[in-house]
Order: structure tokens, then sequence, then C-alpha cells
């Protein structure tokens, strides 16, 4: 009879544990560039537990440089990644890749230009009147289109930006290019001042940003499997932005030994303070929120911008919300912020 016990409790840890194995589904979320701030839910949900909880055990695989995660989504190589922009989804569809948006966690592309405070560069609208401008090859031939189309920017102004701050600050006059949420904080601490930051996205260039993408057949074949993602990446975002985000800095600090514990904290405030993530929809409907009237919104102002072509981008296959849109954390930001 002892024997007995001990076969059948014994039986019942291995049963246990295949459970528990198989209830963690092994996923790989690639991202675009080293890790930052600028990712910190989905380190968070990673750190936190929160896929964990969703039956999920992801692994994060860090882009940057000399690792780009884009080619690896459609041959599945990767289940998800994160993406700059809609611009690059849009091509995608263009060329025929088979991959969509599920989820959108930047509300603005933090996407800006600066300015020398007490210059006349108050207002958007007098960055154009500027002698020089450091834009990179990237952006003379995407946002800088825009620019031109619909705030009259000159090609005459164009100097190549190779992502160091030195020639800006050493001409007053001139504006550059820059992440929003990071080269204010290179800028004060170089310089000691406070650049002048003037959002695209608070004037007109209205792409959603950091979106999460994935193949088109995990969405036809396995939305459950994508609803988890996107669901728990929400929540990490929310607990990231307003609850206790050590561990998960620690984990950026980890994959990324460049970040400082200041560096992330002024990422994140400035993320606040701009609306990067929180903001617009996303306030009644949850972070990652989309709208399909504001992409086409978008599509519009690239095809007046000389990128694309009336009707060359299917809009049905650039994103999908339904994943999205669903009040999804708005409890936790509650609980957290009181609001």
């Amino acid at each position: 009879m002892v024997r007995t016990t001990i076969k059948f409790a014994a039986l019942a840890l291995v049963s246990t544990w295949t459970v528990g194995s198989f209830a963690q589904e092994k996923v790989t979320f690639g991202t675009n560039w080293r890790a930052q701030a600028g990712h910190g839910g989905f380190y968070q949900a990673v750190a936190d537990g929160t896929y964990k909880k969703y039956g999920l055990d992801v692994e994060i695989q860090m882009g940057g440089p000399q690792a780009n995660n884009r080619p690896l989504l459609p041959t599945g190589k990767i289940d998800f990644l994160m993406t700059g922009n809609l611009l690059l989804t849009f091509d995608n569809v263009k060329n025929g890749v088979p991959t969509t948006v599920v989820a959108a966690i930047f509300q603005k592309d933090p996407q800006a230009i600066f300015a020398h405070p007490g210059q006349g560069y108050d207002k958007f609208s007098d960055l154009s009147k500027a002698p020089t401008a450091f834009i990179s090859k990237d952006g003379q031939f995407s946002f800088w289109q825009w620019m031109k189309a619909e705030h009259g920017f000159k090609d005459e102004a164009l100097k190549p930006y190779v992502f160091n701050v030195g020639p800006f600050l050493a001409d007053k006059k001139s504006v550059q290019q820059g992440y929003s949420i990071s080269e204010p904080l290179s800028i004060k601490a170089n310089a000691g001042f406070d650049p002048v930051v003037h959002l695209l996205a608070d004037n007109g260039f209205s792409t959603y940003s950091t979106t999460i993408e994935t193949r088109s057949e995990l969405v036809q074949k396995r939305p459950e499997l994508v609803q988890k993602f996107v669901d728990a990446s929400i929540i990490g975002w929310y607990n990231y932005l307003y609850g206790d985000n050590k561990a998960a800095n620690e984990l950026i600090k980890k994959a990324n030994p460049e970040q400082t514990d200041a560096g992330i904290a002024g990422s994140i405030a400035l993320m606040k303070q701009l609306g990067i993530v929180d903001s617009g929809d996303a306030l009644t409907r949850g972070i990652g929120t989309m709208n399909t009237a504001r992409i086409k919104d978008f599509y519009d102002k690239m095809v007046k911008a000389g990128l694309y072509k009336a009707g060359e981008v299917d809009l049905n296959k650039v994103a999908t919300t339904q994943f999205v849109n669903k009040n999804v954390g708005l409890d936790v930001r509650k609980r957290l912020t009181g609001k």
C-alpha cells in the first residue's frame, strides 16, 4: 500500500509538472534597437511575470546596428516584432510581405526636431526658416518629405545628421532631428541647456509608433496567442510607466550596459510629459489602441508627400484592431495612479 501511494504521488507530480510546462508557450519578440526605456513595458512584462501569467514564455531578442530583426518575422524565426512606425508596414504590404500590425504602443511617434532656445524657433513653422537642418539619410527620404509637402521646408537647408549632437551644438541657428525621449537628455548633459522640442506628431505626422507586428498567419490561425501577447504587453506598459519598474530596468541595463538609471528615469519622464504612450484614444481605450481612420489619414499624407501612390497599399492589410481598443489595463492605471 505504501508503494502504491508513492507511485500515485509521483504520477501526480509528473502530471502537474507537465501541465505547467505546456502552459508556458515559447514566444520570441524582436525589438528594433538596443534595450532602452522606450522598450520598457515589454521588459516589465518579463520581469514581473505578466507574460507568464498569460501562459507565455517570452524571450526578447534585442535589435541593433548589427542585428536586424525585421526579416526574421515573415520567415517565422521570431513571432512578434517591435517596429518603428507605419511606414515600414506600408512597405511590407506594398511588397507582399504577409505581416500586419496588431497594437500601437506609442500613440505619438517620438521623432522630433530640436532647436536652441532663444533663436526664434518657438513654433514648428519657425523651423522652416532655419539655415541648417541636420537630418539623417533615412529621415530625408521619409518624414522630411512630409515636412516639405506640409510645412514648406527646403532641401537647401539639409545637412546630414550622423547621430552626433556636436554640429548642432556648435551652430545655434541650426535645427536637428532626434528622438524626443533620449536626445534632450544628451543635449542637456553635453551643453547644459534644454533644447526646444517640436514633436512631429504634434504637428500632423499622425503615424503610430512602437507598433507590435506579427505574421498574418498567426492572426488567422492563432488569434488567442496574439491576444495574450498584446494584452500582457499592454499591462506591462502600465506597470512600467506607473508602477515599480526597478526589475525591468535591471533587465534593460543587463541587455544594454550603456543604459544608466538616470538616463532611463529621464526617458520615462519624457514619455509621460510628451504623452508618447498614454494619451489621446489610449486614455479611454487603453494603451495599444488604433484607429483605422487615423491610419488612412497618415497614408494620405504620405501620398501627398510623394512616398506612395494612391491605392498602392491595401490599408486593410496594414493593421487589424481586433486585439486592441478593449480597455485592457485601464484598471491597472487607476489602481496605480488613482485616475
